[in-house]
């Protein structure tokens, strides 16, 4: 019975997790290292921490509990290297470095193997609208550097990997509500069925606030999600996912100009469905066959004017429509009592009807094949090899290759050093190459505004990443250091930039600052953009059951362009303690350090601002019940407490105001209720 020596899960999670610690962890490695997690992320071959070829953070589910937080955006936060802010409660910006545009688009974004980041039309992750609950998340495992030679070029800085709990680890219902300032109200349902060979977990959740006091800002957001193990035959396995999300969350300012980014209700729907087939001839060799189809929905529609100049009425939107197939297949295998590989392909079709923002296109279709590989190879007993590269193809683009080599040595039974090289491509997204919005009086058809010009020659950018790592562990404090050292040369940044292109609109004739919109387009710099820095993170647990986590990045920006250096914040530190008092109470304490960041270029692209550097502090409270036969746990959280901030600057409305923050985050409280936890 092949598939009885552990439960099924998607994209194999488990069974790599069981596998590797069945026997394939070396006795070289020592017992120091023994309970360290065992990732798949990295290579898509499951290895412990010190033999991936790249730096790895797992957030633990004790860790997402903890937290209390109601964004899953948030958690991240708690990674070393990443720079996470808002703009406003219901829209986050989430990168590894910084370097991100409004939406960023350099990290792939995955739910258990199934990526949710899109390259057509804006780009990036819509995070509030991620079809996932906090309650269904076992772990999350972030690769911190390029990973593209695994998924692509959306990994160009890095992969965030959000893996769910399997279907029936967690019998029985729970259910979870919560409310607070601001007008927080939030409601969650869960219910597993009991283990076995098909097991069925169902997920509800509806969240809604009032956003950031000040600030046009409601939010509300529903997500469905129903996930099923099904174990057909002793070698093989399948997996259904079926999500959904709908709701709408209030964005824009009252007194924008000309009312370019005016008050207003986006409407955003999306489903999903995925299918995952899992065959194992035998303990050492796996194949798998992927399917997914997405679809998502947006409607974002407003009224500009400009009565003084003869405008009064014209239509503005950012409606789309996005459809996405992609059919993946890899093959994991042993070729010998010291080589492991994982080979594979993917075909893909996205399909984007956004028609006002592609002026002239009712429809644009793109396709992309890719083929991957990686070897693992244990040279000698304390010696392990990693090779990798990524073929890739996407529409009318060239065929590009993505390598990597690592090597990590595990230089004593507490330290390994690890040394690597790694290229990778990013593809651009539709609006950077054919981003073209015209817009018209309505009423005589004049062009009033160009604000997007294509540039279908746009090149995609290429980053060249050298690093090197240190895992080290000490007794006292049962004490765990993982630093990063990292060199990452990226040639052909795509930036934005006016245009002297059509100089006669009318709008630009008449129109005095700050109401003149000048015509921009993307284009690739011309002088390289490079990050030089040590990251590190520090975990301890200094007394009993105390956990302290301590997070630092340090980067020197070698970017000629300060408007582009400004989309990279020197520094970041988080510093979280955990604490169980008791078998009834536990806290988390978070104080966090944000260095100056700009966070992308804004609607006004020729107006700089850098939202100076913040510390914020989070807290939660937990206290667990046994109310009759049922777990209760009873939780008080807080975040954005300290000094008052801004985390990310609307560049337009910002412009306006000058004298001080436009949309300062709200201090946020909330209490929340979970009956049947587990």
């Amino acid at each position: 019975m092949v598939f009885k020596r552990f439960p099924s899960i998607s994209l194999g999670f488990l069974a790599a997790i069981a596998q590797a610690q069945d026997g394939l962890d070396p006795p070289s490695a020592g017992s120091y290292f023994e309970d360290l997690p065992i990732v798949l992320t990295p290579s898509r071959l499951p290895q412990s921490i010190r033999e991936a070829p790249a730096a790895v953070t797992v957030l633990d589910r004790e860790l997402i509990q903890a937290t209390g937080y109601r964004d899953i955006a948030r958690l991240f936060r708690l990674v070393p290297g990443m720079q996470v802010g808002q703009e406003r409660s219901g829209i986050h910006w989430v990168t590894y470095h910084g370097l991100g545009n409004d939406s960023p688009a350099d990290m792939q974004v995955l739910i258990d193997g199934r990526a949710v980041y899109s390259p057509a039309v804006l780009g990036g992750v819509d995070w509030l609208a991620l079809p996932v609950t906090v309650d269904e998340i076992e772990r999350i495992e972030i690769v911190r550097g390029t990973d593209a030679v695994a998924y692509g070029p959306n990994a160009f800085l890095g992969v965030i990997n959000i893996i769910t709990r399997q279907a029936g680890s967690a019998p029985g219902a729970s259910a979870t509500a919560g409310a607070g300032n601001e007008n927080i109200r939030d409601l969650r349902a869960t219910w597993d069925s009991p283990p076995g060979d098909h097991a069925v977990r169902l997920a509800a959740a509806t969240r809604s606030d009032d956003g950031y006091a000040g600030l046009h800002d409601r939010s509300r957001m529903n997500i469905f999600s129903l996930r099923s193990d099904h174990q057909i035959s002793n070698r093989d396995q399948a997996t259904l996912r079926i999500t959904a999300s709908d709701g709408a969350r209030e964005t824009g300012y009252a007194d924008s100009p000309l009312n370019n980014d005016g008050e207003r209700t986006i409407d955003t729907h999306s489903a999903s469905l995925q299918a995952q087939w899992r065959h194992l001839p035998n303990p050492d060799d796996e194949i798998l066959i992927n399917y997914f189809h997405n679809d998502i929905s947006a409607r974002d529609e407003w009224i500009t004017s400009a009565p003084a100049l003869g405008f009064p009425y014209v239509p503005l939107n950012r409606n789309r429509d996005i459809e996405r197939n992609s059919l993946e297949a890899q093959h994991r295998l042993t070729l010998g009592e010291d080589v492991k590989a994982v080979w594979g392909g993917e075909a893909r079709r996205e399909t984007a009807h956004a028609p006002f923002i592609y002026y002239g296109r009712n429809e644009i279709a793109t396709s992309l094949y890719r083929l991957f590989g990686n070897l693992e190879w244990r040279v000698a007993a304390n010696w392990t090899t990693n090779l990798g590269a990524m073929a890739e193809k996407y529409s009318d683009d060239r065929t590009r290759l993505s390598p990597r080599t690592f090597v990590n040595w595990q230089a004593g039974p507490t330290t390994t050093l690890r040394a690597g090289y790694s290229r990778a491509w990013r593809d651009r997204n539709l609006l950077e190459r054919y981003g073209d919005v015209r817009v018209f009086d309505p009423a005589t058809g004049v062009l009033l505004a160009r604000p997007y010009v294509q540039n279908p020659d746009l090149a995609p950018p290429r980053i060249d990443s050298v690093e090197i790592g240190w895992l080290e562990r000490f007794t006292p404090g049962d004490t765990r250091l993982d630093v990063r050292l990292f060199n990452e040369r990226i040639t052909g940044f795509v930036a934005r930039r006016q245009t002297a292109i059509t100089p006669d609109l009318p709008l630009l004739a008449f129109a005095p600052p700050p109401y003149t919109v000048l015509p921009a387009q993307y284009y690739n710099v011309d002088f390289p953009v490079t990050l030089r820095g040590l990251e590190y993170q520090v975990q301890t647990r200094p007394w009993a059951d105390g956990r302290i986590i301590l997070n630092h990045v340090m980067i020197d920006r070698r970017i000629e362009d300060p408007a582009v250096r400004t989309r990279v914040a020197p520094y970041t530190a988080s510093l979280s303690w955990l604490q169980n008092w008791s078998s009834d109470w536990s806290s988390m304490l978070s104080a966090l350090r944000m260095g100056p960041l700009a966070g992308g270029e804004g609607f006004v692209s020729q107006y700089s601002y850098q939202a100076p550097a913040y510390t914020t502090y989070d807290f939660s409270v937990r206290r667990r019940l046994r109310v009759g036969s049922q777990d209760v746990v009873i939780a008080l959280s807080g975040i954005n407490l300290g000094g008052d901030h801004q985390e990310i600057a609307d560049r337009s409305e910002q412009k306006l105001h000058p004298e001080g923050p436009v949309n300062p985050v709200s201090k946020l409280v909330f209490l929340s209720v979970t009956i049947g936890a587990r």
